[in-house]
């Protein structure tokens, strides 16, 4: 077991290590307590910092608490928890590779080696996509789709980009962007998995105490996805009403509005929706949305919560989902749990397909 594993354990190296060591997962949850608290300190810290926490002294330690880190996500089996820690394991594993590559062969980590670009390239069979030019790199079209699907902005759209000979342009920081979605993507994989009852319960506490944070946190995340069909009922209904040029009370305007900014919709987007609405007037309107977001007041107002809603009598359909206590505090708690419970092949943002049908 060397540090480079430890500092990048979803290695295929790191993986063979681990099995050439012979190594017992369950008898390393039943007797060695320092690699399961830093199991558990890795998954709790992607829930509440979206790292995963500084790395442990000692290499053994380090690299074995990265699989006991699956096993718990596994364990605890809800997709925020799995999301934000695979999100976590991608994001420190690229500000390590980047402070490698940026320091090149002056890297010192004690006597052993560090990660190269061509490396970590060939861990992802990315080498023959992937072709350094005199002012960034080119990268294979159908590699770049895969490994940019999840990317939002106008500035990874293939339309955007100037596709010669099936390959597209990136910068150094776009390809260690796509080179993190790629590990993303691999520590993601197979999660959560069936885990033995006697590993299971040898780490009872830990997923409480894991289930404890995570029960404890506005898990509210910045989200930049517009997918109506999964919008809470009462934003459903009021984007109904919007699009069928009805009246809206001021309060209801602004729930909406409020709404749709906190999933990323632009001030345009939001104006060019409400133009069917009676007594329309783009100024006003372009005015109270930037005031909502913040741009044009000292403050950036959130959506309303479900009690406030219910108050002002725009809580309408309410379905079993808001009935849950999990969701039922907030319109984004309920958008967040539908889309993590849907297929990412199944999610289309409305704003992308509006795109498509103009062309």
């Amino acid at each position: 077991m060397q540090p480079l594993h430890a500092r990048y354990p979803f290695l295929q190296s790191a993986r063979d290590a681990v099995e050439e060591a012979a190594v017992d997962l369950g008898e390393v949850v039943a007797t060695d307590e320092v690699v399961v608290e830093r199991a558990r300190e890795r998954v709790e810290w992607a829930i509440t910092d979206g790292s995963v926490g500084d790395p442990h002294r000692r290499t053994r330690v380090e690299l074995l608490s990265y699989p006991v880190a699956r096993v718990l996500v596994s364990l605890v089996d809800t997709p925020v928890c799995t999301r934000k820690y695979a999100q976590a394991e991608a994001e420190a594993a690229r500000e390590r590779f980047v402070d490698e590559f940026t320091a090149g062969e002056s890297f010192s980590y004690g006597d052993t080696e560090s990660l190269s670009l061509q490396a970590l390239l060939a861990e992802f069979d990315l080498t023959a996509a992937v072709h350094e030019t005199a002012d960034g790199y080119r990268i294979d079209v159908g590699t770049y789709l895969e490994l940019a699907a999840d990317q939002w902005g106008d500035e990874w759209r293939l339309v955007n980009r100037a596709l010669t000979d099936g390959e597209v342009p990136v910068t150094t920081e776009e390809l260690h962007t796509l080179l993190k979605q790629a590990i993303r993507h691999r520590i993601d994989d197979g999660l959560p998995f069936d885990v033995p009852d006697a590993i299971a319960d040898e780490l009872d506490a830990e997923v409480e105490s894991i289930q404890t944070t995570l029960s404890e946190m506005d898990l509210t995340r910045e989200i930049d996805t517009v997918v109506p069909d999964l919008f809470p009922p009462c934003m459903q209904h009021l984007l109904d009403a919007v699009q069928k040029g009805e009246h809206l009370e001021h309060h209801s305007r602004f729930a909406l509005a409020a709404f749709l900014t906190s999933i990323g919709m632009t001030t345009d987007e939001i104006v060019e929706l409400f133009q069917v609405n009676p007594g329309f007037g783009e100024e006003a309107t372009r005015y109270q949305v930037d005031h909502i977001r913040g741009d044009t007041s000292p403050t950036e107002y959130s959506t309303p919560s479900c009690a406030t809603m219910q108050s002002y009598g725009d809580c309408k359909g309410k379905d079993d989902i808001c009935e849950d206590e999990i969701n039922e505090s907030h319109p984004l708690n309920y958008y967040e749990h539908r889309l993590d419970e849907s297929d990412d092949e199944e999610i289309e943002d409305w704003r992308e397909s509006d795109e498509e049908s103009e062309a």
